[in-house]
């Protein structure tokens, strides 16, 4: 059976128990549960690859991801809880290849420091370069460990629908938001972090994407947490996400097709029914259910019924997040050959990333906030057999979208001249981090290319390109509308903006989604 199906106007006429817009990972993983549920699900994708931020693109020799560097927990134990949900959403077809000890690389003009698996083994690490504040780390470790303990009932809670996941609220989600309800750099500084010590901590911001002071400490907890087993790539590149869970889909009668776009959610007196397509076809369904973003589900989809103001959903509570640049790099020599580790960089021209971003967002020609440098090829065991004797490289830092509102309305590969002259200086500045860094990649850059919010935009239809949904800002976390439940009827929520940024908590509020509409909890049998 092929992966994937093709749209056919014949598909408007079927029945169907649930639409979802969006096949990304969250899509997939609600289709797969309800689908296994006796449900008939449909599956539209608007672009011309599955899979959201886990789909790959290719030039001439090279295959890059677009939104997949490392995946942390313990997905090298085939119990743990995280192993267990990937292999039953993808059949056990989905692989992993286990990243080295040292995981990530914090890079500040004066020093490196070395993210390495292993709660204490990092605990030591972090007490070596910092002897002075061990009982700081000892407090920080703890405080971790709890937040992400307490967020289970706050994330149990989004997926107990009506009245009894509205009396059950304050006292699921308070434990959680007592911290997540506060900025990381409050926190920190009130467990007697240093600057420095700080920097290093929150130097994985970029996963989540607000340095310390607009962050809030529930995200960075999370994403903290979620790498103190080390971090895991899987095997075939990020593409394999999406080619393993969709087979699943597809062999239980439900299906899953692409270059299919929705142009609004159809809704009649408060209930939605269906979907309109770009082309005009109407398809009706029991169920809507959008991993389209929030701000895309109820600015753009919901033509004629928004909810935005009624004071369920606020949506001027919360805000995009940023967008950003991605250099491509392909390299005319493997991994092996030019001692490329599997080790990811994080870049920052000094420890305090608040100043950093302040600085480069005043005056673009100050040193990037932050650069992160992944080494796909180096992480995929089965890079060398099909792309022999090369390698590639990511470089990824912020971008603003309103620097690039003179090329908005442009098509995608035809915005002009000075578009192509701002993305080769770009290029440029990104080039001259990697050598800094990765010297040895000199001489061997055989293709780059750019992509920038633009490119986003129009390939992960995010409205300013932005990699994150909506900023995990403290306000973000108090938001109780946030869950898979919306205030139409029969419309439901899923994707990263119920949960959090990455492909394990879009992973997880598919979960969740399909638990609120099955009413059931569908997370206990993932659980030992």
């Amino acid at each position: 059976m092929p992966i994937g199906d093709r749209y056919k106007s014949t598909m408007a006429a079927e029945n169907w128990d649930a639409v979802i817009i969006g096949s990304g990972i969250s899509g997939l993983t609600t289709a797969r549960l309800l689908a296994d549920a006796g449900k008939r699900v449909l599956v539209l994708e608007k672009h011309f690859k599955f899979g959201g931020y886990t789909h790959t693109f290719k030039r001439n020799n090279y295959e890059w991801d677009v939104g997949i560097h490392y995946i942390g927990g313990n997905l090298h134990k085939p119990n743990s809880f995280l192993r267990r949900l990937f292999d039953y959403v993808s059949s056990g077809n989905l692989h992993w290849a286990r990243m080295d000890d040292i995981y990530d690389r914090i890079v500040f003009p004066d020093k490196t420091y070395d993210f390495v698996s292993g709660k204490e083994a990092f605990i030591d690490k972090m007490i070596n370069y910092f002897p002075q504040e061990e009982k700081v780390i000892h407090k920080y470790m703890d405080l971790v460990n709890q937040i992400v303990k307490k967020s289970l009932s706050y994330y149990t809670n989004k997926a107990i629908p009506g009245l009894l996941g509205s009396l059950t609220y304050p006292l699921m989600s308070k434990p959680f938001l007592e911290y997540a309800g506060r900025n990381t750099r409050d926190v920190l500084k009130e467990l007697g972090c240093s600057i420095e010590l700080m920097g290093v901590l929150t130097g994985q911001w970029g996963d989540y994407g607000l340095p310390p002071a607009q962050s809030s400490f529930g995200v960075q907890a999370m994403v903290a947490r979620h790498y103190w087993e080390g971090g895991n790539y899987p095997v075939g590149g990020a593409r394999m996400i999406a080619e393993t869970v969709i087979p699943g889909i597809q062999s239980r009668g439900s299906k899953v097709v692409l270059s299919t776009g929705v142009e609004e959610i159809l809704t009649h007196k408060g209930n939605a029914f269906g979907v309109r397509l770009e082309n005009g076809d109407e398809i009706k369904a029991k169920m809507v259910i959008s991993s389209a973003g929030i701000k895309n589900t109820f600015e753009v989809l919901l033509k004629d019924d928004r909810r935005g103001s009624n004071g369920t959903v606020t949506l001027d509570q919360v805000q995009p997040s940023s967008g950003y640049y991605c250099l491509h790099i392909g390299l005319d020599r493997s991994a092996a050959d030019l001692g490329l580790n599997k080790a990811n960089l994080w870049v920052y021209p000094d420890y305090d990333h608040d100043l950093n971003l302040k600085n480069y967002l005043d005056d673009n020609d100050q040193p990037y906030p932050v650069v992160f440098i992944s080494f796909p090829s180096a992480k995929d065991p089965s890079w060398d057999k099909n792309h022999p004797n090369t390698s590639t490289i990511e470089v990824i830092t912020v971008a603003e979208f309103s620097k690039h509102k003179k090329w908005e309305n442009k098509e995608w590969k035809n915005r002009g001249d000075e578009y192509e002259a701002l993305k080769e200086s770009i290029s440029q500045n990104l080039l001259d981090v990697l050598y800094q860094q990765t010297p040895e990649a000199k001489g061997h850059v055989d293709y780059y290319e750019l992509s920038t919010p633009l490119t986003s935009r129009d390939l992960a239809n995010y409205k300013e390109g932005e990699l994150y949904g909506i900023n995990h800002t403290p306000e973000r976390f108090k938001q109780k509308w946030l869950k898979p439940q919306t205030p139409i009827k029969n419309l439901f929520l899923t994707g990263q903006d119920i949960v959090t940024a990455g492909v394990s908590a879009a992973l997880m509020s598919g979960v969740i989604t399909a638990s609120s509409i099955l009413k059931r909890n569908l997370m206990k049998q993932f659980v030992n």
